[in-house]
């Protein structure tokens, strides 16, 4: 397995991405202007933000993708044109009470107000696996299950009136990572991210691999053999995961730490705090090998706020870097940070195979400007 070194962020993960032309994470190859955003002028909306963290840039006539990610800690929504430049930016809270499908609905609304661009699809990434199918979330292991019934395509197109595609994130960031990040100059990745959970996209030929589901969900397989049989923690998301972490660090006599605590003890020499370290690494790896033998990438991109740390990518490596039957396969850090998942909107269709929404029958924005659009 070829090496390369990779950035590392914070535990929350970096806030890299297209925020109009500034670039705010890594490039990936790509040459981008750096004359920063403008100011968003006379869009017709109040200058109470109502306590929205908000990111604004002038806006133009050419139609964009409205864009949403539901992470455990924000709930983030954009407006992105085609060549993956995020036009405005707006995140609240992620509610934990039985809200979310309306503070999402009222995100949306608020994002694709009057004055701006026309949106020409709308693409909202889940945290769980999506019946591409039915357009519904299969069932969501980190959210209330009162949530799953409503983050659905016909519900959330009911009360925003326009059509509405739902996607895996992980699919959706893989998308992004593979259209506009570290993934960019290959035609086979794979993208694996590792925070509160676990879970992986992957395209070929730079199209996603999915079936009537999406399949990515690697943290949810099986890698202890004995454990599974006797009922214990045995798969990828459960032994190195974000969620996984106070877990184990309890079951070793730490208490229940989180992960800056964890790493805060293995780097003070405490001698359980690095085997519970080792353990989560040793997960991760044995993900990571998973994907290069079902898949054959020729790049997996990590992200995630847990997976994007150096503590954690350089053993990584190393526990793969002599493995038989992989070589050629390059183990990125993500380049897009948290934007990974927005990122991926505007490449759904083309990466999917089938429009989002409605089928795309207008020159992409890019083209008429004679900027760079879709690879």
């Amino acid at each position: 397995m070829t090496v390369p070194g990779g950035a590392g962020a914070g535990w929350a993960g970096n806030r890299g991405g297209r925020i109009g032309r500034a670039w705010t994470g890594h490039s990936a190859g790509r040459a981008v202007p750096n004359s920063g955003p403008s100011t968003l002028e006379n869009d017709g909306l109040d200058s109470d933000t109502g306590g929205m963290d908000v990111t604004r840039t002038k806006p133009g006539g050419c139609e964009v993708t409205l864009a949403a990610d539901l992470g455990g800690t924000h709930l983030r929504a954009a407006l992105i044109d085609d060549a993956g430049e995020i036009l405005l930016h707006e995140s609240v809270e992620t509610p934990h009470e039985g809200l979310l499908p309306t503070t999402l609905v009222e995100l949306l609304t608020s994002v694709a107000g009057p004055g701006r661009r026309p949106v020409k699809a709308t693409v909202v990434g889940v945290p769980g696996p999506v019946n591409y199918d039915l357009g519904a979330l299969a069932w969501a292991p980190h959210l209330p299950a009162s949530w799953v019934d409503e983050l659905r395509e016909d519900w959330l197109g009911e009360r925003l009136g326009r059509a509405v595609t739902l996607a895996n994130d992980a699919d959706l960031a893989a998308v992004g990572e593979a259209y506009f990040g570290a993934g960019r100059p290959f035609d086979d990745v794979a993208y694996l991210t590792v925070s509160t959970g676990i879970g992986a996209g992957v395209l070929l030929g730079r199209r996603l691999v999915h079936g009537h589901r999406s399949i990515g969900e690697l943290g949810h397989t099986v890698i202890d053999r004995l454990a599974w049989r006797e009922l214990r923690p045995a798969t990828v998301e459960r032994l190195g995961s974000g969620s996984s972490i106070a877990r184990l660090s309890e079951e070793a006599g730490l208490g229940p730490l989180d992960g800056p605590q964890l790493e805060a003890a293995v780097v003070a020499g405490d001698r359980r705090a690095h085997q519970v370290w080792d353990g989560v690494i040793e997960a991760v790896s044995i993900g990571v090998l998973n994907l290069c033998r079902l898949f054959s990438p020729q790049a997996i991109v990590i992200g995630g706020g847990l997976g994007c740390r150096e503590r954690l990518l350089q053993p990584v490596r190393k526990q793969l870097a002599d493995r038989e039957g992989i070589d050629g396969c390059v183990l990125l850090a993500a380049a897009l940070g948290d934007d990974a998942g927005l990122l991926g909107a505007p490449a759904w269709t083309r990466a999917f195979g089938r429009a989002p929404g409605r089928e795309r029958g207008s020159q992409s924005c890019s083209a008429q400007r004679g900027g760079h659009g879709l690879p």
